[in-house]
């Protein structure tokens, strides 16, 4: 049982960053219909950016966090403007080619400029672990969990509950109604690729702090799309529990078949999409469409 509780407890705060994660991709395909498989590169830059303010430059961690969401926010914003906003009208499928591209561009570029070696955070944060008496939870993985919670936290109310989070809203609902109410849908394309920037880099720096960085750290952003898929693409509520679903089922797999089936911790999530995609294509809380010929 104390084994058990202890996969529950490290499956819950995983599932919490991987939720951080996902409201990426969801805010994305909210505001334009497409899926980012940019999002990992997005994590991956992030985590580079903030680790090279703490490493070279010395700065003070939440000095570093505000910059490196700052340069997330605007590194969203470029992309938009320059990449993405051109394809305006284009068939979907051609915008998601450009975000696998755009995925294969920014990992070149993490390779020249900081080279393939693996590198890993310096302490930054106290290194107490969580002891809940039932379970221990590792610093770094407690720290990621309190991140993550607090981002998904302030993007779900400025989503919800703020004027500039009912207009992508809107957008995400209509697109003709909302322009006819005077929301100016290019402006609402570049603050969702920019939020869902902020969330992937806030997601780059826990996971970098638990596990280090490299270049190939983008591939747990497609680790994250079966969190996606169960909670529903157009979710956040979904992405949210999505991901805490998948972060325990993870480590339950991890605790008592990985020793049976080496490596299946990896596939279970994926195993799980296979079947949503089967069962309920459009996730636990996804809006189901129907189309008529």
């Amino acid at each position: 049982m104390d084994i058990f509780l202890q996969l529950m407890v490290s499956g819950i705060a995983v599932g919490g960053v991987y939720a951080l994660i996902a409201l990426g991709f969801v805010l994305i395909y909210k505001a334009t219909s497409v899926i980012n498989f940019a999002t990992g590169e997005f994590m991956m830059v992030g985590a580079y950016i903030c680790l090279t303010l703490l490493t070279y430059l010395k700065i003070p961690f939440a000095f570093v966090l505000v910059f490196t969401l700052a340069f997330a926010f605007m590194m969203g914003i470029v992309i938009e403007r320059l990449i993405l906003r051109p394809l305006i009208g284009e068939p979907i499928i051609s915008v998601i080619m450009v975000t696998i591209g755009l995925s294969s561009i920014l990992k070149g570029l993490a390779h020249m400029i900081w080279t393939a070696d693996f590198r890993s955070f310096p302490e930054i944060l106290p290194a107490e672990p969580w002891n809940l008496g039932f379970a221990i939870v590792p610093s770094a993985l407690k720290w990621g969990f309190i991140f993550a919670i607090i981002g998904v936290i302030v993007f779900t109310v400025i989503f919800k509950y703020t004027r500039l989070g009912i207009a992508m809203r809107a957008n995400a609902s209509d697109q003709q109604v909302a322009q006819s109410m005077g929301i100016n849908t290019k402006i609402i394309f570049a603050l969702s690729w920019s939020f869902a920037a902020c969330a992937a880099a806030i997601g780059g720096i826990v996971i970098g702090n638990i596990s280090g960085i490299h270049p190939n750290l983008g591939h747990v952003g497609l680790m994250v799309l079966p969190v996606v898929i169960l909670g529903g693409l157009d979710s956040i509520g979904g992405a949210i529990v999505g991901g805490f679903i998948i972060g325990i089922l993870e480590n339950l797999a991890g605790g008592y078949i990985d020793p049976i089936l080496p490596g299946f911790k990896e596939i279970a999530p994926f195993i799980v999409l296979v079947f949503i995609l089967m069962i309920r294509p459009y996730g636990l809380f996804g809006k189901k469409i129907i189309e008529r010929v």
